[in-house]
């Protein structure tokens, strides 16, 4: 257990929140929970980021960005609300080393490191028409999809402890299943579904919705690629049961155009300059702070 007493000695109480979160985040504990080598690993992290959002809020940006302090309360009330009560909220908040006021001077800041860096990001370049066409011809392959198919299925599951869920007596009822949709009606094989399906996807005709090679159990997937479209199976054997299928569309595997790309891509690399005018900014800070020491 962490003597945070001891850790934190001569530390301003924000710094407590910036040890929580990055405890919160690497291993999902409290501060109280961690040993010392996970501790010393949050410790430095919480050293950078503490950094980081100090200079930031020292910089001609921060001045110029405001937070309410209604939205602050809003995000202090945002966590006091994952407890059951006020009681429990204050008490982990002291196992933290933290105060209700603590946290939402803390909050205060974050809210405001985060403004600013929203401004910085607002500094990058505008994406243009030539770098999403450069992007889309070097990267083709992620924009490739593969064939995937419609599909509804009937499922009668093996239950020896129900008679009539036994091998022999599952196989028998889907076999009239089968043999009731094997016209490849859309609409008679979904009301068969509901009828006899003993799966969840009953309450929705047997929809299974568009699925791709390898999403479904091999069996299944063997037969499925393998049917026309309007195509009802013969029963097929899974590890759960018996299964009908029918295939209601094919949807050839295609590489999705440039023009259906575009928006895609452009929000991708826009954020990706934000995300890299950002760190620069940062590292700009960083490098000026230890010129200075």
């Amino acid at each position: 257990m962490t003597d945070l007493s001891f850790t934190v000695l001569g530390k301003p109480p924000v710094y407590r929140y910036h040890l929580l979160r990055n405890a919160l985040e690497s291993f999902q504990k409290n501060l109280p929970q961690l040993d010392d080598k996970e501790f010393s690993r949050v410790q430095q992290r919480a050293e950078r980021s503490y950094l980081l959002e100090s200079l930031a809020l020292q910089s001609p940006e921060a001045s110029q960005t405001i937070i309410l302090p209604e939205r602050v309360e809003q995000a202090v009330q945002e966590i006091a609300e994952r407890y059951p009560n006020d009681e429990d909220f204050v008490q982990d908040l002291a196992q933290n080393g933290l105060t209700p006021d603590a946290l939402r001077q803390a909050l205060q800041r974050e809210l405001l490191f985060d403004g600013v860096l929203q401004k910085v990001a607002s500094r990058s370049i505008t994406i243009n028409d030539i770098d999403i066409q450069l992007y889309y011809e070097m990267n083709k392959e992620r924009f490739a999809q593969p064939e995937t198919r419609t599909v509804r299925h009937i499922l009668v599951t093996i239950n020896d402890e129900y008679p009539e869920n036994s091998g022999e007596n599952a196989l028998q009822r889907i076999r009239k299943v089968a043999k009731q949709a094997s016209n490849g009606n859309a609409k008679q094989f979904a009301k068969l579904a509901r009828q006899y399906s003993e799966c969840p996807t009953a309450m929705e005709g047997g929809k299974l919705g568009a699925v791709p090679r390898g999403q479904l159990y091999p069996q299944l997937d063997a037969v499925l690629f393998s049917m026309a479209a309007g195509q009802v199976s013969e029963p097929i054997e899974s590890e759960i049961g018996f299964h009908v299928l029918l295939c209601e569309q094919i949807f050839p595997a295609h590489t999705v155009s440039l023009t259906q790309a575009k928006p895609q891509i452009r929000t991708l690399l826009q954020e990706r300059a934000q995300r890299n005018c950002q760190k620069a900014w940062l590292k700009q800070l960083e490098t000026g702070a230890n010129r200075e020491v």
